[in-house]
């Protein structure tokens, strides 16, 4: 059994459709560990996760993202609003992913 732990900061952005979704994106080296290590997952399949930001942990996943080629990581209004966040802020994430 093998977890993945990142830390990185990187905006929170809004998603321009319908829905107000807040996304961060991650790094391309932590993407590229996620993929290697999830390699049976294929096309739009997300990958769980852990993620905390500030004093904020929930469970979620991380889904690909063909045009920046990476993950997007979607941060809830609930965890948007423990931690004082808008779009465009500089967030620090913390992310495990467990592969076992």
């Amino acid at each position: 059994m093998h977890d993945l732990r990142f830390e990185f900061t990187a905006p929170l952005w809004l998603y321009s459709g319908k829905g107000a979704w807040h996304f961060v994106t991650l790094p391309r080296d932590a993407a590229n560990e996620i993929k290697f290590f999830n390699a049976s997952a294929k096309g739009f399949m997300p990958i769980p996760v852990t993620a905390t930001i500030g004093g904020t942990t929930w469970k979620t996943s991380v889904f690909p993202d063909s045009k920046s080629r990476s993950y997007l990581l979607a941060v809830k209004a609930d965890v948007r609003k423990a931690e004082g966040l808008t779009a465009g802020d500089q967030v620090v994430v913390q992310l495990r992913a467990g592969t076992g």
